[in-house]
C-alpha cells in the first residue's frame, strides 16, 4: 500500500515555529522541496556519547523521506534518536548603510526528527540510489553498483520530511527608508552564485576515455 502524502503545509510545533523574523518563514512544503532540490550537502546534528556532534554529508529524498549515508563506524548514523538536519544556501549579500543593518539572502531548512536505520536491503539500495541520483544524476546506471561487502560498509539513515522549518530572505536592504539613506553611502546586493567547472579526467585513465555525458552537460549548470 503506498502511503498518503505529506500535507502541502508544514506544521508549526514548537520545534518549527517562527519565533523571531516571521516574515521570512515559510509553511509551504514546496519551499521545502526546493531548498531540498537545489543542494546536496547537509548537515545531520546528533547528541552522540552525551555530546552535541554535527557533521556534513550527502542526502537524497523522496516525497517522505531524507536519507543520509555514511560508515557503519560513524557516531552519528547510530540511529534510534532526535536529529536535526540543517540544509542552508546563500544568495548574496545584503550591505547597508549601517554594519547593523548589513544581511544575508539565504534559503534555509531545518529538518526534525528520530532518524531510523535503514536495514531493509531494497530500501537500502533505493535509498541509495536517490542518494546518489540526487547527487550525480545519471551516475547510478554508469558506474558500478555496490556489491554486498560495501552495502554491509555503508549506514543509510531515514528521517521523515514531517517536521521542518524553512526560513528564505530576498531583496534589498531595508534601511533605504530611515536616517541612514541620507548619508550618501552605496548600500545593495552582492550576488553569490556557484557552478560547475570542467570535468577533470583521473589521470590513471587511457587519454581517449570520454567523459560521459550526464556528467559533461553539467559543465557551467547550477545543481538543481
Amino acid at each position: 500500500m503506498t502511503p498518503d502524502p505529506l500535507p502541502p503545509r508544514l506544521p508549526a510545533t514548537d520545534l518549527t515555529r517562527h519565533r523571531r523574523l516571521r516574515e521570512q518563514g515559510s509553511l509551504d512544503r514546496a519551499d521545502l522541496e526546493a531548498i531540498l532540490d537545489a543542494g546536496f550537502v547537509c548537515h545531520l546534528g546528533v547528541v552522540a556519547e552525551g555530546r552535541p556532534l554535527v557533521v556534513p554529508t550527502v542526502y537524497g529524498r523522496d516525497e517522505r523521506q531524507l536519507y543520509l549515508h555514511g560508515s557503519v563506524a560513524s557516531r552519528s548514523l547510530a540511529g534510534g534518536t532526535p536529529v536535526c538536519v540543517t540544509v542552508t544556501h546563500v544568495d548574496g549579500l545584503v550591505l547597508a548603510r549601517s554594519v547593523f543593518e548589513h544581511g544575508v539572502n539565504y534559503r534555509s531548512a531545518v529538518i526534525h526528527g528520530t532518524a531510523r536505520k535503514v536495514t531493509d536491503p531494497e530500501e537500502k539500495l533505493a535509498g541509495l540510489r536517490l542518494l546518489t541520483e540526487h547527487t550525480a544524476p545519471g551516475q547510478w546506471s554508469y558506474a558500478r553498483l555496490p556489491n554486498r561487502r560495501e552495502l554491509a560498509a555503508t549506514t543509510l539513515l531515514a528521517l521523515s520530511l514531517a517536521e521542518a522549518s524553512v526560513k528564505i530572505r530576498t531583496g534589498a536592504p531595508e534601511d533605504g527608508g530611515g536616517p541612514d539613506a541620507e548619508l550618501g553611502l552605496w548600500a545593495g546586493v552582492l550576488p553569490l552564485t556557484s557552478a560547475w567547472g570542467a570535468p577533470v579526467t583521473d589521470p590513471v585513465l587511457p587519454p581517449d576515455t570520454p567523459v560521459p555525458g550526464h556528467i559533461a552537460r553539467r559543465e557551467g549548470t547550477r545543481h538543481g
